[in-house]
């Protein structure tokens, strides 16, 4: 069985929900989801918020924070999670923001540079740090393995 479909097997279980907001996946983690046969089930929806105005709008990320500490940050990511259980009936949320390149990167935030969160409703909000080496195709294929990874390890442990 997949990562996808265990996710999927352990959200129907708990008869729990997910919604993914995505950036630098550009909807990769909600189409591997819906990859899986009866996602409907326990997969809600998937945003792609690429601009900051996006995630301001459908996520409530504020433009202070995105001026403090741009959209690809620990912060960011956090807010997005966190702005998606309030807009989304759902149990989980996940998110992902980063760069993926080939251009766009600095010093302080390198192509490459991606943050995920995920977060359960009336928990904590996990976040972790990627730096991914490869073309802008690898880089976001591996920060969505790394998100389904991260959340089927989050279900595991109940």
């Amino acid at each position: 069985m997949g990562v996808a479909a265990e996710i999927g097997t352990l959200l129907k279980a708990r008869n729990a929900v997910l919604a993914v907001a995505e950036s630098c996946t550009g909807g990769l983690i909600a189409k591997r989801l819906t990859d899986v046969a009866g996602s409907s089930e326990w997969f809600d929806r998937g945003l792609v918020t690429y601009s900051n105005g996006a995630k301001q709008e459908l996520l409530g990320v504020s433009p202070g924070l995105l001026a403090q500490a741009g959209a690809v940050s620990r912060e960011c990511a956090e807010a997005m999670a966190r702005g998606l259980l309030v807009m989304a009936p759902v149990h989980w949320a996940m998110a992902s923001t980063g760069i993926a390149g080939p251009g766009g990167g600095t010093s302080d935030k390198p192509v490459g540079l991606v943050w995920v969160a995920w977060a359960r409703r009336g928990g904590a909000v996990d976040t972790q740090r990627l730096l991914l080496d490869g073309s802008r195709e690898q880089i976001r294929e591996r920060a969505a393995d790394t998100a389904l990874q991260g959340l089927l390890e989050r279900l595991r442990r109940g």
